[in-house]
């Protein structure tokens, strides 16, 4: 029996037993899920819900094995690959399993939807992300624990693919349209990686990063690489056949709110609430400078689809068109790299697109509108229109003709990307109706 500490039994106190909900959870949900979900189940062990963790898996039930593969004492050694969790972390798992291992979650705190399983919708989410697949095909879409797959041609229904995270923030397709990866994870609990193999609509692996969503996920040209904005101020670079973090980028003194490579993927260029646009070394992970003059916060970054020549934008609703390399003296946080800005938006801008010819940017965010500009000149081609409120994600097609568009009102929606001219629209989940709607309960 393990002994109380002094001062608790000098002052005739016990030790409060260690909460499920509050202490063991959170560590399970960084540490562990990654590997042991609904999607991957390795070792036939789900830690993605309670239920899960006291069934356990090919070795029985987990909560007896638990801290003995955690310390080792069982191999391998959990988590697989990574540095063993802290003592402290080992020692507190260790005394909720010795207090019975029970399950202490508030009734409305219960997971409302099992991980792993598409969500029912009453009403369109917000869209966070849109991506075309680089053979034009197929848009994917983020939903509610999901990512839904459209064939541009309405030839199929969507596929959909239900994830861990709550939220997906970003999406960005390999060059040879092997891998999807998503970017996002749930509030205050996890960030997550996820890499899907697109043509079996498979998760190959869920890397889990930092307590918090990761934001603005970009992938190497060759696809061995994914990089992730997040809220410890890092930047994570993973590689993308074994899921293993290789890289760590710390320049940034606020969250880093999205990611490019460059054309050779041997930079990263990182924008954040810092308000700075940071030009780091992928593979040492060495700040090498600032290319922008501080103004207000970044939100988006986009680059050039052939030259090292980025756009960034945020709170001061301009966008700014950089290039990646000083053709002059550095000065430190000066704007020589700066090719051009374009005009001033009606709200701030939440998310930029380069158009895959190289001829045009889009500028979204807070207005309910899409700017579209030639990318030599900065002139103004068109406005999208028809949103009724903010927009999170624009993306062109892989000829350029056609921009997607995805926000607030729930609604894709597909647009001439020379004339603004609306093409098509959608809302990209399948609705239920509800129990109002359909008559009430019977």
């Amino acid at each position: 029996m393990r002994t109380l500490p002094v001062l608790w039994i000098a002052f005739g106190l016990s030790a409060a037993e260690p909460s499920y909900f509050r202490d063991v959870r959170p560590v399970l949900q960084r540490q562990c899920q990654g590997c042991h979900q609904p999607n991957l189940k390795s070792s036939h062990l789900d830690l993605a819900t309670y239920e899960g963790l006291k069934a356990g898996g090919t070795r029985g039930p987990a909560l007896g094995l638990l801290v003995k593969y955690l310390t080792g004492e069982m191999k391998p050694q959990m988590p697989l690959g990574l540095p063993p969790l802290p003592p402290e972390q080992i020692e507190l798992i260790r005394n909720w399993v010795a207090a019975g291992g029970n399950d202490d979650t508030p009734e409305e705190a219960r997971e409302t939807v099992s991980a792993g399983t598409p969500t029912i919708y009453f009403q369109p989410p917000v869209l966070t992300a849109l991506a075309f697949s680089p053979d034009g095909k197929m848009l994917a879409v983020s939903g509610n624990r999901e990512i839904l797959l459209h064939t541009l041609d309405g030839s199929a229904s969507p596929r959909r693919l239900p994830g861990l995270s709550d939220t997906v923030l970003s999406l960005a397709f390999s060059r040879d349209g092997s891998l999807l990866v998503a970017g996002g994870g749930t509030p205050a609990r996890f960030g997550e990686i996820q890499i899907w193999d697109l043509p079996a609509a498979r998760l190959r692996r869920s890397v889990m990063l930092t307590g918090d969503t990761v934001f603005g996920v970009s992938i190497s040209q060759d696809g061995s690489r994914v990089a992730a904005g997040c809220t410890d101020n890092t930047v994570r670079i993973v590689d993308t056949a074994s899921g293993k973090e290789v890289g760590k980028m710390g320049a940034h003194e606020n969250w880093v709110l999205g990611t490019v490579f460059g054309v050779d993927g041997k930079r990263v260029v990182s924008v954040g609430r810092d308000r700075s646009a940071k030009l780091t070394d992928a593979a040492s992970g060495a700040f090498q400078e600032n290319l922008n003059l501080l103004r207000g916060e970044l939100a988006a970054v986009a680059r050039h689809p052939s030259k090292d020549m980025v756009v960034v934008g945020g709170e001061d609703r301009i966008a700014y068109v950089y290039l990646m390399d000083r053709p002059k003296n550095m000065k430190i946080a000066d704007d020589t790299t700066m090719i051009r800005k374009l005009e001033r938006q009606n709200g701030v801008i939440a998310a930029l697109a380069w158009s895959p010819d190289g001829g045009r940017i889009a500028v979204a965010g807070a207005a309910p509108e899409v700017n579209v500009y030639d990318a030599g000149t900065g002139a103004r081609v068109t406005a999208c229109t028809g949103h009724t409120a903010g927009i999170y994600s624009v993306a062109f097609s892989p000829d350029s003709a056609t921009l997607a568009t995805g926000g607030f009102d729930g609604t894709v929606r597909l647009y001439d990307a020379a004339t603004g001219a609306l093409k098509k629209a959608f809302v990209p989940v399948p609705l239920e109706k509800s129990a109002s709607e359909s008559g009430g309960l019977r």
